[in-house]
C-alpha cells in the first residue's frame, strides 16, 4: 500500500506544547513534517519522543531573525503550510526581558511572511495569536471583533504580529490567519506554568517531600482548554477555502484559586499549604478573560465540551502516571 505524504507542512515552535501535539496530529494525517527549533536548544526533544514522533519528522535548527534563513527553508522544502508556533511566550518574563520579547515575536513573523510573498504566494501560513492580546477590556465575552489593548509587552508584540498577518492578508492576498488561542494546558507543560506548578507541588506536598506552595494574584480568572484539543482547530481552520481569523477557546473562565484548591482537594492537601507572595504579582493583570467559541465551532468542525476541572483530572492522572517525585 502507498504511504505517498499528502502536504509537507513546516511547525516552528516544535519542541512546545503546541508543537509536540501538533506533530502528532499531522504525522496522523500522513504529512511530511518539518520541524523547527531555535539553534542552540541542543537535543530539548522531550516532548515529541513522549508523543511518539520524534523519529517521523525531520528537526532542523534555523535562525528566524535571519530573512534569508527563512527565505532558504522555504525554498529548499517547499511546504504546501506553515504553522507559525514558536514565541517567547511567557508574560512574566516578557516584563523583564522587553527588547528580547518584542524583537523576536514581531521579528520571526514579518520574516516568514516575507519568505512567502518572495518564494511562493500560495503557502497557507497560520499564526500563533494569543488572547493577552486584549489586555485591558471592558465587556465579555471576547471576540474576534474586540478592540485589543495589550497591557504587557508580550500582549504588545503578539498584537503587532497578528496585526501584520492581516496585513499581509488584505495587501497581497496571502492565505495568512491568526488562531487566538487562550490558555490551553497539558501534561508537556513546562513546570513555570500555573497549572503545571500547581499540580507537582500539590503532588510533592502530598508525599512530604514540600511544605508549602507560593503563588502570586490567584483571584484573576482565565479560560483554560486543553492544548490537544485546540492544535485540531488549529489544523481545521488550515484547511478552509478562506483565510478567516478565528477563537479558540472553551467559552467560560474559571478563577487561579478555584484551580488551586481543586488540584490540591484531589490530592487531599490542605489549602493552608498555598502561600500568598505579593513579590509574585504582576505590574499589571487582566482580572477576567473568556471568549466566544461560536464562530471557530460553526464554520469548522471542531467543538469542544470540556469543562477546566476535567481537563484537571485529565493531567492529575498523567502527572501521576509519569513522575516517581522521589526525595
Amino acid at each position: 500500500m502507498s504511504t505517498q505524504r499528502l502536504k509537507t507542512a513546516i511547525i516552528t515552535g516544535i519542541t512546545g506544547q503546541d508543537g509536540a501535539y501538533l506533530a502528532q496530529l499531522l504525522v496522523e494525517k500522513n504529512y511530511c513534517v518539518i520541524g523547527i527549533h531555535r539553534e542552540g536548544d541542543g537535543n530539548d526533544f522531550y516532548r515529541l519522543e513522549y508523543l511518539g514522533v520524534r523519529d517521523k519528522i525531520e528537526l532542523l535548527g534555523c535562525n528566524l531573525l535571519d530573512p534569508k534563513a527563512c527565505t532558504e527553508l522555504l525554498r529548499s522544502f517547499a511546504p504546501d503550510e506553515i504553522y507559525n508556533l514558536v514565541a517567547q511566550s511567557s508574560v512574566s518574563y516578557s516584563f523583564s526581558k522587553p527588547h528580547e520579547t518584542i524583537e523576536f515575536n514581531i521579528m520571526t513573523v514579518l520574516n516568514l511572511l516575507e519568505a512567502i510573498r518572495s518564494v511562493d504566494t500560495n503557502i497557507k501560513y497560520y499564526q500563533a495569536s494569543s488572547s493577552e492580546m486584549f489586555g485591558k477590556i471592558e465587556s465579555l465575552p471576547i471576540s474576534t471583533h474586540t478592540q485589543l489593548h495589550p497591557i504587557s509587552p508580550y500582549g504588545i508584540s503578539k498584537a503587532a504580529g497578528h496585526w501584520m498577518v492581516s496585513q499581509y492578508r488584505e495587501a497581497y492576498g496571502l492565505f495568512a490567519i491568526s488562531g487566538i488561542l487562550f490558555n490551553h494546558e497539558s501534561y508537556l507543560r513546562t513546570d513555570s506554568f500555573f497549572v503545571k506548578k500547581v499540580i507537582k507541588a500539590a503532588i510533592r506536598i502530598s508525599r512530604g517531600l514540600q511544605t508549602t506552595l507560593a503563588l502570586g494574584n490567584i483571584d484573576i480568572k482565565r479560560d483554560f482548554g486543553h492544548a490537544k484539543e485546540y492544535v485540531k482547530a488549529i489544523w481545521m481552520m488550515m484547511q478552509l477555502d478562506q483565510p478567516t481569523d478565528f477563537q479558540v477557546c472553551s467559552g467560560t473562565s474559571v478563577s487561579l484559586r478555584q484551580i488551586a484548591f481543586y488540584v490540591f482537594d484531589q490530592l487531599n492537601v490542605d489549602h493552608e499549604r498555598i502561600v500568598i507572595d505579593p513579590a509574585l504579582f504582576r505590574p499589571a493583570e487582566i482580572k477576567d478573560i473568556y471568549g466566544d467559541k461560536s464562530e471557530v465551532e460553526k464554520q469548522t468542525e471542531w467543538k469542544y465540551t470540556l469543562t477546566f476541572f476535567e481537563v484537571l483530572d485529565m493531567l492529575i492522572k498523567e502527572e501521576l502516571a509519569n513522575d516517581p517525585y522521589e526525595a
